[in-house]
C-alpha cells in the first residue's frame, strides 16, 4: 500500500489524523501547504489524499483540481464549512467525498478502511458492459460509444453499482452502504448530489438505451430502454 497523504494546515489536526493512521500500521505522510502536497503527490503516488481546502497559497481546491487531471486517486476534502457551494464545487473538480470540520477520527478512519477495501477487492475481471457502456473498475474508466467519460471514482462506483442491477431500485441508504460503504445513515444530500453530477456528465454523451431514473420517495435506478 502507497502511503496516504494528509494535507492540512493545522499541525493539531495533522497530529490527530497521524495518531489514528499510525495505529492502523498505514504508512502515510503529511503536508501544510498546497505547493508541499503537489510535491509529495508526484514523489510517493498516494493511495488516497486526505486534503483540506483551506491552505495558504495554492487552496486545496487548486490542489485537487491538478490532481485529478492526471490521476483517479481517491480524494476526500477537509471543509470547515458545511455548505452545498462548497460541495458542489468540489465535485465539479474531482472530490470523492467531503469530511465536515469538527469530524470525528473514527468516522474519517472508516472512510479510510471503506475505500481502501474496494481498491484491494477490485480485479481485471471487474467490466461490465450494457450496449456501448463500458464501465472497467480496475482502471476507473468509463465509456459510451466508444467515447471516454470523465468521471471521478465515486461517480464511477455509483453508477457500477446501478448499472450492475439494472431495474432494481436501490434506496438512498442502499447507496449509502454499497458505495460510500461506511455508516453515513441520513447523509442523503451525498447521495442525491452525485446522482445529479453524474446525470449531468452522462447527458453530454448519446446514451438512448438506459437511464438513471428516480424511484420517487425511494431512491434510484438503472433503467433499460429498448429500442
Amino acid at each position: 500500500m502507497n502511503p496516504i497523504l494528509v494535507v492540512d494546515d493545522n499541525q493539531q489536526i495533522l497530529d490527530i489524523l497521524s495518531q489514528y493512521i499510525r495505529k492502523e500500521n498505514w504508512p502515510f505522510v503529511t503536508a501544510q501547504t498546497g505547493e508541499n502536497a503537489l510535491k509529495l503527490f508526484k514523489a510517493i503516488d498516494p493511495s488516497l489524499i486526505l486534503l483540506d481546502i483551506m491552505l495558504p497559497g495554492i487552496d486545496g481546491l487548486e490542489v485537487c483540481r491538478r490532481i485529478r487531471s492526471v490521476s483517479s486517486v481517491p480524494i476526500l476534502m477537509i471543509t470547515a464549512r458545511d455548505e452545498d457551494a462548497d460541495r458542489i464545487l468540489g465535485l465539479d473538480i474531482g472530490a470523492d467525498d467531503y469530511i465536515v470540520k469538527p469530524f470525528s477520527p473514527g468516522e474519517v478512519m472508516a472512510r479510510i478502511r471503506s475505500v481502501i477495501r474496494r481498491m484491494k477487492a477490485q480485479t481485471s475481471s471487474d467490466t461490465l458492459i450494457i450496449g456501448s457502456l463500458v464501465i472497467h473498475m480496475p482502471s476507473l474508466s468509463v465509456s459510451i460509444g466508444g467515447e471516454a467519460v470523465n468521471l471521478t471514482r465515486r461517480e464511477t462506483e455509483l453508477l457500477y453499482t446501478l448499472a450492475s442491477a439494472p431495474e432494481r431500485v436501490f434506496t438512498r441508504d442502499n447507496l449509502l452502504t454499497l458505495v460510500w460503504g461506511y455508516e453515513h445513515v441520513g447523509n442523503y444530500r451525498a447521495v442525491d448530489s452525485h446522482i445529479k453530477r453524474l446525470r449531468q456528465k452522462l447527458d453530454a454523451y448519446e446514451h438512448d438505451f438506459f437511464d438513471i431514473a428516480t424511484v420517487w420517495g425511494t431512491g434510484y435506478k438503472f433503467e433499460r430502454k429498448l429500442p
